[in-house]
């Protein structure tokens, strides 16, 4: 802690000199150097750089540094323009599986302009890459760090560059667009994996497997007095290891090291109503979002957030701020956060019971003192009736409810094996592009298998491409299926076991049903003609005296249906033999021994 003031205050200074033990490749003209490294944002505090310019930026960076930056073409994008990222090691180790045994180093990964109009992330990293890479003092606090970093994310929204569509926010003067070439919001896209973007992170990810992941944002909603506010992962979805490192450790130092460099923060402002006044609810980040997704690893994950009515110039040093506390964090406690990584990882492996979804418990409360603007009324100039706004003139610090404790509404104890039929190229490729370990079957084999059938669902209207699929009910049934050559079992065995269950569980919010891969098992394939199915429909009950009986039940209790003679006729189909065994039976199965 006593040396982080010093710390920043030297990182802002190489914003604008750079000290004379930087060794750059070719120029021996310091002046020239120092000012070829200058970003666009410290020329113009209300100016982001366009894709091109941050590109271009950092090839110059590593051309000038090679031996500790590598930057390069990670993926591909939706708007077919190289996904870039940027690999800072000052050992010149630039292939994640140099790391992967390594028990001394940290990896970070920063991910900027998922979201282009929110373009705080890309300035600050520039500034910040830059200045490790000139600055002795910062260097040595890299000694068990490497930073990954993804400089613009969404290439295809930071093209879309304009000045209007972040309507609620204060600079800069232009910027990109929250959707991406096909206008997907990115940041729904971590499972479904719908983009090229998405894809490329995901595999990205699973290479790097980064102990600490920061997705940086702006805010939309209240007017207060914070610059910064913060989505950490919530810890009621990590491991005990990590929830209380993260909860006891880590937060509270974040909290201080930002007090400290002036930039407060707090828990990001979601309201539970109109106003903060009446309290904020911690966010539930479900795998869809980048911090919920990669929690699924145990990855520790952080969005910061920097409030979109402060100046630009504050919005970006408060990011970066952000991001060197973290880098002192992790110069200091790099030991702990590997162990319990790893510790974590180990009781995933073994963990049986999981839980797929969640709901905030309004009996927990908590408060914090919130630094805030009152919330005032007055009539409106456009519709002559009231309208909140707040008065920066009256701000306050007063205790407000906080209401960040989430119980399970769904869980699950885990099978020995998932069963994934070869059809399903979609789930396994995203399976593969995750890191899962999957076994082929060498030979077509009758399997004892407990089968889940679809009871009922909502869908809610388009979202993201998708019908989105939830408060899933289901009915297990043991069953003899064929397994055929080619067909994947996924044991659970795995580092990678949440996102296995996540996925492969029906019920799971953010589950492969959820986002529509499996929609054709909802969809009847064979009926029958009535007239024909008449006779059928009568030997059948000749023949079966339960069958007999359910009909004449569902008579009594149900007077329309004794009325309708086809719905009689339907019921007797669907307990039939004739009645296909496929319909909404889920076709990823559960096993509960191994091969």
């Amino acid at each position: 802690m006593t040396n982080y003031p010093i710390f920043l205050f030297v990182a802002w200074v190489a914003m604008v000199f750079c000290i004379t033990s930087c060794q750059p490749n070719q120029s021996s003209d310091m002046e020239a150097f120092t000012e070829k490294f200058i970003t666009p944002f410290e020329r113009d505090s209300n100016y982001t750089p366009t894709h091109n310019e941050v590109i271009a930026y950092y090839e110059e960076l590593a051309k000038a540094f090679p031996k500790q930056l590598q930057f390069k073409v990670g993926g591909t994008t939706d708007v077919g323009r190289p996904l870039h990222i940027g690999v800072l090691a000052l050992d010149g180790r630039f292939a994640p599986a140099d790391y992967q045994n390594d028990t001394e180093k940290c990896i970070l990964l920063i991910n900027n302009a998922i979201h282009p109009g929110e373009p705080t992330g890309v300035d600050a990293t520039m500034m910040l890459i830059r200045d490790i890479l000139t600055q002795p003092a910062l260097q040595k606090q890299m000694q068990h760090t490497v930073i990954v970093f993804i400089p613009m994310y969404n290439v295809g929204g930071a093209l879309n560059r304009g000045s209007y569509s972040r309507a609620n926010q204060e600079g800069p003067e232009a910027y990109g667009f929250r959707g991406n070439a096909r206008n997907f919001d990115l940041n729904r896209d971590f499972i479904k994996c719908d983009t090229r973007n998405a894809q490329s992170f995901n595999q990205l990810f699973t290479q790097w497997r980064p102990h600490i992941f920061i997705d940086n944002h702006t805010s939309n909603g209240a007017d207060y007095q914070y610059v910064m506010t913060l989505i950490p992962t919530h810890p009621d979805k990590l491991p005990p290891v990590l929830a209380n490192y993260m909860t006891h450790q880590l937060l509270p130092e974040l909290y201080d090291r930002m007090a400290t460099a002036n930039y407060e923060l707090t828990p990001y402002v979601y309201s539970l109503k109109a106003t903060p006044d009446d309290g904020i609810m911690g966010f539930m980040d479900l795998p869809r979002y980048s911090s919920g997704y990669a929690a699924l690893f145990n990855c520790l994950s952080f969005m910061p957030e920097a409030h979109m009515l402060k100046p630009y110039r504050q919005r970006v040093r408060g990011t970066y701020a952000f991001m060197a506390a973290m880098l002192d964090w992790m110069a200091k406690d790099y030991d702990n956060i590997i162990q319990n990584k790893k510790a974590a990882d180990e009781r995933t492996a073994q963990q049986d019971t999981f839980a797929l979804n969640w709901a905030l418990n309004m009996e927990s409360i908590d408060s914090f003192a919130f630094k805030g603007y009152e919330a005032k009324y007055k009539t409106s100039e456009v519709s002559g009736l009231e309208r909140l706004y707040y008065g920066r003139n009256a701000p306050y610090t007063r205790s407000i409810p906080f209401y960040n404790a989430y119980d399970a509404t769904v869980q699950v104890q885990k099978p020995k094996a998932y069963l994934i039929p070869q059809a399903y190229t979609k789930v396994i490729e995203r399976l593969q592009w995750n890191g899962v370990a999957m076994q082929p079957l060498e030979a077509d084999t009758l399997l004892n298998v407990m089968a889940y059938y679809i009871e009922d669902y909502t869908t809610r209207s388009a979202y993201e491409g998708h019908y989105l699929h939830s408060k899933v009910e289901v009915r297990e049934a043991a069953m003899q299926v064929q397994g055929y050559k080619g067909d994947y079992l996924v044991y659970t065995n795995q580092a990678t076991n949440n996102y296995i269950v996540h996925t492969l569980e029906p019920r799971s919010a953010d589950a492969f049903f959820a986002w529509n891969f499996f929609d054709a098992i909802l969809q009847q394939k064979e009926y029958f003609s009535a007239y024909v199915f008449e006779d059928v429909a009568a030997q059948l009950l000749k023949d079966n005296a339960d069958l007999r009986q359910q009909l004449a039940d569902k008579k009594a209790e149900d007077p329309d249906f004794a009325k309708n003679a086809n719905a009689q006729l339907r019921f007797i189909y669907k307990n039939s033999p004739y009645y296909e065994a496929t319909h909404k039976r889920y076709p990823i199965f559960r096993l509960s021994y191994e091969l």
